[in-house]
């Protein structure tokens, strides 16, 4: 696949972001980032790799990232205004983004809470989302890594943590063009953002959790919820929340539980 063209990216994104940055190759778009944004780099900004070689996703595990194959980018935000306690309902804000971009290249898409985008008939993972949170003299910043699938991946990608097989844009009948799905994704996140931010990080004011919930894929199923303890629940997942919880019904009895709870989340056939 032809490499990024970063003035034809800026073209189009920077009516609505302060940078966009295409590098070749780096270890970890999130961690570049984080660095920036220690050194005074402004809100929006953003960063594309055409390669990763150590990217990350949640708790740590490793995001595969194939020279030209994907895309794989990083925002800086820095959201005056809203708690740093809603700081963690961006993963969902980014995931109703990718829905919306995966729609624009042809493919339906489902949410698997937290942080996974799932197409195919046979659900398959697509997408990724790693939010972190950074100290910065400036204030509490957030990077938002992002690892989109988007051309044929053939053989070099293994099923996730979770279990998940790897698939793409292109694989499920999609469009390949990863110009075209950067636009698309950074501008529905950029919509979706910005009424995240006007609603002071609040999901059901900015109209963005009816979205998610009609969506997602996890509500309804019975789940299995793996917690770091080496414990886990089992019941049926009736809803997700305005802080971005999944809530499960565990023998008539509602357990909220945020993403960083939670080791892996799986359904029970």
């Amino acid at each position: 696949m032809s490499e990024l063209d970063v003035e034809d990216l800026r073209a189009h994104l920077l009516d609505r972001y302060a940078e966009v940055d295409v590098v070749a190759a780096t270890g970890s778009t999130n961690a570049d980032l984080v660095a920036a944004a220690e050194r005074g780099a402004p809100d929006r900004s953003v960063l594309i790799a055409e390669e990763q070689t150590a990217g990350r996703g949640r708790r740590a595990r490793t995001w595969v990232s194939p020279p030209g194959s994907g895309l794989y980018l990083s925002v800086l935000l820095r959201p005056d205004g809203v708690p740093v306690a809603k700081f963690g309902t961006l993963a969902l804000v980014a995931g109703v983004a990718l829905v919306r971009a995966a729609r624009a290249a042809g493919v339906t898409a489902t949410l698997k809470w937290p942080n996974d985008l799932l197409a195919g008939t046979n659900p398959a993972k697509c997408a990724g989302v790693l939010a972190e949170v950074v100290p910065t003299a400036g204030g509490p910043a957030v990077v938002l890594g992002i690892g989109l699938n988007v051309g044929p991946l053939g053989t070099a990608v293994p099923a996730g943590a979770g279990g998940l097989p790897a698939t793409s844009l292109a694989q499920e009948g999609g469009d390949p063009d990863r110009a075209a799905a950067a636009i698309a994704l950074l501008g529905a996140f950029d919509e979706a953002e910005r009424a995240w931010r006007a609603a002071g990080g609040d999901l059901g004011e900015a109209d963005l959790l009816a979205f998610y919930r009609a969506h997602c894929s996890t509500l309804g199923q019975r789940v299995r919820v793996e917690l770091p303890d080496g414990s886990e629940l089992r019941g049926l997942a009736v809803d997700v929340d305005a802080d971005g919880q999944v809530v499960v019904d565990v023998a008539g009895t509602r357990r909220s539980l945020s993403a960083g709870d939670v080791v892996h989340v799986r359904g029970l056939a």
